[in-house]
């Protein structure tokens, strides 16, 4: 009998057989899938994925010959001909080539009738005939059984091409997605005795009776125990803080839902909302806990808490997936070469974060959601990890009002779904039960989460910390630079790069002064933080420029902030800034106008929102009381009201009544997409060594891991602006030559990157001249 091979040779130049990776794959799907409706459809989709590797063409292709060849559409074509599996059919097709349209003239294009005439890719199949596949694949031992369930059971109609549908496939699409990398990677690891698969990640509710979620739970009760021990000037705060703390565990004993988590800025909410997602997990039996919150800077100060509470638990509990994760060791290792453990971490983290196999993951907003409504096989592979878990989102205010919708709509079908829960965590919560009706358009339960504080009115009212002022006058920059030179400690608010940077020319000659804004790289602003968090600890002289970067959640505590008028959430986030450990002489956050040229706001959004403010303000006048929850709740109702949310993404809604996964995938962002990333020298050597390495081996992954840390984003300039002139581009390097890219670019001179105020853009070609 003839042998067919799924992959050529390894070190030890054993080949790969067909027929057990299919049948490997089928069971790891299935088993990525065990006990939700779509297991079965997951174990055909295993079966079927490489089909088309029975095929002599692609045999020839694994010993140098015949490229260019589809593989994947014979075996759809067979799940969808044979068996109605939808879902299983178009998982097949995108594999590779990444999840297409799900409507029936899509799928029955996979026809290889139609792909020997016109194939969409440009590709030949590498068998045309089918039952020659088939036959081959039942000759090696293995047997297609049609699945007990579906998903979908007979095409989708208008009524069913909604957001929750589409997650179900792309959920499927992940299993066999993960399946087929997993043993693949087996293959290719394998030694003497055959593959060697990957060690799989801790779970938090492992089949043992001290289960890594109970550990960890006594662990930070614990750490919050000891904390509320230390001296405190407010004893009022550390009672909210238990008293928060006692609420999330109560409410923890819940079944799976969603939820929302109301707190003031500086009550706990971190801690507590992991005491909840772990004393949920136990009480459910659910595997891991997803953290994800807007920021980076978030990030850093989230992921070095948890880890320094769970320290000794397991190298693994605690996985960090966003584009700083593990910078400062690769930057370390490559000014000291050597350390061997580190090395070994640091890969071993990049596996578990391309399928989220760990205990507890922080990611951002931008990387969990673009997930869910990818259509790429790299970002949706983690979706079926999803499952069984605790979702935390953390300064959940943040999310773009545009996207609300959809992004609920997603969040609820997990929670009700998919055996998980979704926590919103914020001071600000958003009226999001206001869109239920919009909701449960794209999905059956909506949206009508629990709160997980009742009473969270009160504790507001309880921590008054700050006292506003909202000043009549609108302020030149100088007479507010006048004004903030008073203050040795203060921190300053504005909306706008250009106002941070006209402030910072007014108060040109202070001394103790910093600034902070997106025009400085992410290393830049660790910096920065570091040395104001070090200065307001020890007492000493600080005055802090910012952007909004600074605000939603970053723990910094100033006794005064200025706050450039804004949307009511921002202010309320800007207070959070302010007097955050409650000390007895109570915090001042003045709210001013700028008086200067040009726009107040960054966007037709953002000004809609502080309108929206304004509006209310005045209508409530001395009842416009930001402690008061209800007044949030007005703001956000009238905000969704005005901005409509389920008119301003009609783009997005027309591929999803459409079933298309790439259009869908294209128009879901949450940062747009025409902006350039330019990398600057603040690290003079990682900058050097990152041009070398340009140099050497163009942009690749790594290249851009490393660069990470000292990248900004611009929009794209217009093809005449003087900035393309100040500008290196990396380029690519495709098989023996450089491809161009307008992505990544450096920065030419070290003039353009100013020590304080960050990346300055070039007015004029004279910097170059000479």
């Amino acid at each position: 009998m003839t042998d067919y091979y799924a992959h050529s040779g390894n070190e030890h130049n054993d080949w790969h057989l067909l027929k057990v990776h299919l049948d490997s794959v089928s069971n790891l799907a299935r088993e990525n899938l065990s006990g939700w409706q779509g297991e079965e459809e997951a174990k055909l989709a295993g079966l079927l994925h490489d089909l088309g590797k029975y095929g002599d063409r692609f045999q020839n292709r694994l010993h140098g010959q015949d490229k260019g060849l589809d593989h994947w559409s014979q075996g759809a074509w067979i799940a969808l001909k044979d068996h109605l599996a939808l879902a299983a059919a178009l998982a097949i097709q995108g594999h590779h080539i990444g999840l297409q349209g799900f409507q029936d003239t899509d799928l029955k294009k996979l026809n290889p009738k139609s792909l020997e005439i016109n194939h969409p890719q440009g590709l030949t199949l590498s068998e045309a005939n089918t039952e020659i596949l088939r036959s081959r694949l039942t000759e090696d031992g293995l047997i297609i059984t049609k699945p007990q369930a579906r998903l979908f059971t007979s095409w989708l109609g208008v009524s069913q091409a909604r957001v929750d549908n589409m997650l179900d496939v792309r959920r499927l699409f992940s299993a066999l997605v993960d399946a087929d990398f997993i043993d693949t990677e087996a293959h290719f690891k394998g030694n003497e005795q055959g593959k060697v698969q990957r060690k799989s990640g801790l779970k938090l509710n492992a089949p043992h009776e001290n289960s890594l979620a109970k550990q960890a739970l006594e662990r930070l009760k614990t750490h919050i125990g000891k904390k509320a021990g230390h001296p405190n000037p407010s004893a009022t705060l550390n009672d909210i803080r238990q008293e928060l703390l006692q609420s999330c565990l109560q409410q923890a004993q819940q079944k799976t839902g969603t939820f929302t988590l109301t707190a003031p800025t500086g009550s706990g909410k971190t801690l507590s909302m992991l005491g909840f997602a772990l004393q949920h997990a136990l009480e459910n039996k659910l595997e891991r806990v997803i953290m994800v919150v807007p920021y980076l800077s978030i990030i850093e100060q989230t992921a070095k808490t948890y880890r320094d509470i769970f320290v000794g638990i397991g190298d693994d509990f605690i996985l960090e997936h966003h584009s700083m994760a593990g910078l400062g060791a690769e930057i370390a290792k490559t000014d000291a070469e050597g350390d061997k453990e580190q090395e070994r971490q640091i890969k071993r983290q990049r596996l578990l974060s391309e399928n989220w196999d760990a205990p507890i993951i922080i990611t951002t907003s931008v990387q969990f959601l673009e997930s869910l409504f990818s259509n790429r096989p790299s970002s949706c592979r983690k979706i079926h990890r999803i499952a069984n878990a605790v979702i935390l989102f953390d300064e959940v205010q943040t999310l773009p009002t545009q996207l609300a919708i959809p992004s609920l709509a997603a969040v609820s079908h997990i929670a009700i779904h998919w055996h998980s829960s979704v926590v919103f965590s914020t001071a600000t919560q958003p009226a999001f039960n206001h869109l239920h009706q919009e909701v449960i358009k794209q999905c059956s339960g909506g949206w009508q989460p629990d709160e997980i504080v009742i009473h969270h009115a009160v504790m507001m009212d309880k921590l008054r910390r700050v006292n506003f002022t909202w000043l009549p006058d609108k302020l030149t920059w100088q007479d507010l630079a006048d004004t903030l030179s008073q203050y040795q400690q203060v921190l300053c608010i504005v909306n706008l790069k250009r106002h941070a940077q006209a402030l910072w020319q007014a108060l040109e000659g202070a001394e103790n002064l910093f600034h902070l804004s997106t025009n400085l790289c992410p290393l830049h602003r660790q910096a920065v933080l570091a040395e104001v968090r070090q200065r307001l600890k020890d007492g000493l002289p600080c005055r802090l420029i910012a952007t909004q970067c600074i605000e939603a959640g970053v723990d910094v505590d100033f006794p005064v902030v200025y706050r450039a008028f804004a949307p009511l959430d921002a202010i309320i986030q800007a207070a959070g800034r302010c007097n955050r450990e409650g000390k007895p002489d109570i915090g001042q956050t003045i709210i001013f106008t700028p008086d200067c040229e040009g726009g107040l706001y960054p966007d037709g959004t953002y000004k809609q929102a502080a309108n929206v403010t304004e509006s209310l303000k005045n209508e409530l006048g001395e009842h416009f009381d930001l402690y008061n929850p209800e007044v949030t709740k007005q703001y956000y109702q009238r905000l969704y009201t005005v901005a409509a949310p389920e008119q301003s993404a009609k783009d997005l809604y027309q591929s999803i009544k459409d079933l298309s996964f790439p259009q869908v995938a294209q128009q879901f962002r949450l940062i747009k997409n025409d902006m350039i990333n330019i990398v600057v020298p603040f690290d003079k050597q990682l900058f050097e060594n990152l041009k070398k390495l340009a140099d050497d081996k163009g942009l690749t992954t790594q290249w851009i891991k490393q660069a990470r840390g000292l990248s900004i984003s611009l929009y794209r300039p217009k093809s005449d602006d003087v900035v393309w002139d100040s500008l290196l581009p990396v380029q690519q390097f495709k098989q023996g030559r450089y491809s161009k890219q307008e992505d990544w670019f450096m920065v030419h001179n070290d003039k353009d990157y100013d020590k304080t105020l960050g990346y300055k853009k070039p007015e004029s070609l004279n910097l170059y001249i000479g």
